[in-house]
């Protein structure tokens, strides 16, 4: 693969500081990837973005390719050009859309086959397919295309999508035709310890760039998945990136890490920053509460980004008045709230004090300030 390398750096335990090089620049990990779904983190500006401190963005392949079409972003330069990103970019095969929009979508053994959810059209997504989107937009890094299912399931159900996830990152390898895009595969199984490893052992089977634990944070509780991935990371290659799919509250972050896993995305810290809800390391602050109408202090006094130079109550303020500048500061300082995590983490583990630092930002979290 052209300019892509895995290096291990360091391990705390499990906990691994690690670096993912590609053609568009390295992602130190672990890292968090902000969702930029219709190539658009949603309500802010992409300087704004890199002023975060994120290295790696994605995007959706079930989304871009309905509007503007896959074929619209290559003639304008391709995903980077196109969002103005000059980083890595990571785009979802639109699996996930087979849970989310299950209603609108009939899987086969060759391929889902969606409704629109804008205007009603069918769209047929196979691997091949969902491959070819990818390639036309140019990510670095593009996913195979897996079946998921929500929990909890029957377990027929449940093996029958593992398998067709398995033979689909078969035609995925096999259909890939860029040499400067990374394919990474996708591990399902359910709740299932013994499926999941046998999944993670066939698909590395296929020695993609690397892999993916998918199909969680869909109705399991957050125990449950902490056991899903004592059974899969163990069974997944050492030598490759590990991204845990969707799954993005802090406290599991932090538990992933200290599991092996490297890579995340999640849209919480846009969603709940649109929500006037701002995370810090002393728990989450809902701002509508009145009891931030006079609060002269920033979100957190050691924070960076734009939105930490006012005050909580003006902050309230935006939110209470409707101003749109609410959603877009919170926004921004969520992301760079989740990048500083990330970056502490990095550096507990190249300390050997990864375990530590984890349980004081979990006790922080639980402790009303």
């Amino acid at each position: 693969m052209n300019g892509f390398r895995f290096e291990l750096r360091h391990a705390d335990g499990a906990a691994r500081r690690s670096v993912f090089h590609t053609p568009h620049g390295p992602v130190d990990m672990p890292a968090f990837m902000p969702v930029g779904t219709r190539a658009s983190v949603k309500g802010l500006e992409i300087e704004q973005v890199r002023a975060t401190g994120t290295q790696i963005l994605l995007g959706n392949t079930y989304h871009l390719t309905l509007r503007p079409g896959e074929d619209v972003v290559a003639a304008l330069g391709g995903l980077h050009e196109f969002m103005g990103w000059d980083g890595p970019i990571l785009t979802d095969s639109g699996g996930f859309q087979l849970f989310s929009l299950a209603k609108m979508t009939k899987v086969t053994e060759q391929q889902a086959i969606f409704r629109s959810h804008i205007d009603g059209h069918l769209l047929e997504l196979s691997p091949e397919r969902a491959v070819a989107i990818q390639e036309a937009l140019g990510s670095d890094i593009a996913m195979v295309l897996d079946h998921v299912v929500g929990l909890p399931n029957r377990p027929e159900v449940i093996r029958d999508a593992t398998e067709r996830t398995i033979r689909w990152a078969r035609r995925c390898r096999d259909a890939a035709s860029r040499p400067d895009q990374a394919l990474f595969g996708i591990v399902q199984g359910g709740l299932d310890p013994e499926l999941r490893a046998e999944c993670a052992e066939q698909l590395a089977q296929l020695d993609l760039p690397g892999y993916a634990i998918g199909g969680l944070s869909v109705g399991e509780s957050p125990d449950e998945m902490y056991q899903v991935l004592d059974s899969t990371v163990p069974a997944m290659p050492a030598d490759r990136p590990r991204y845990l799919m969707g799954v993005g509250r802090p406290e599991d972050l932090l538990a992933a890490v200290g599991r092996g896993v490297d890579l995340f995305d999640c849209v919480m810290p846009t969603r709940n920053g649109r929500n006037a809800m701002a995370f810090t390391d002393d728990g989450g602050l809902r701002l509508r509460n009145v009891q931030f109408e006079r609060d002269e202090r920033p979100l957190e006094p050691n924070c960076p980004c734009v939105a930490c130079h006012r005050s909580r109550g003006y902050l309230r303020h935006l939110f209470m008045a409707g101003e749109m500048l609410g959603p877009i500061l919170l926004s921004i300082h969520n992301v760079t709230y989740y990048q500083r995590l990330l970056t502490e983490a990095r550096r507990a583990i190249e300390e050997n004090r990864f375990e530590a630092f984890s349980a004081e930002k979990r006790r922080r979290w639980v402790t009303p300030p």
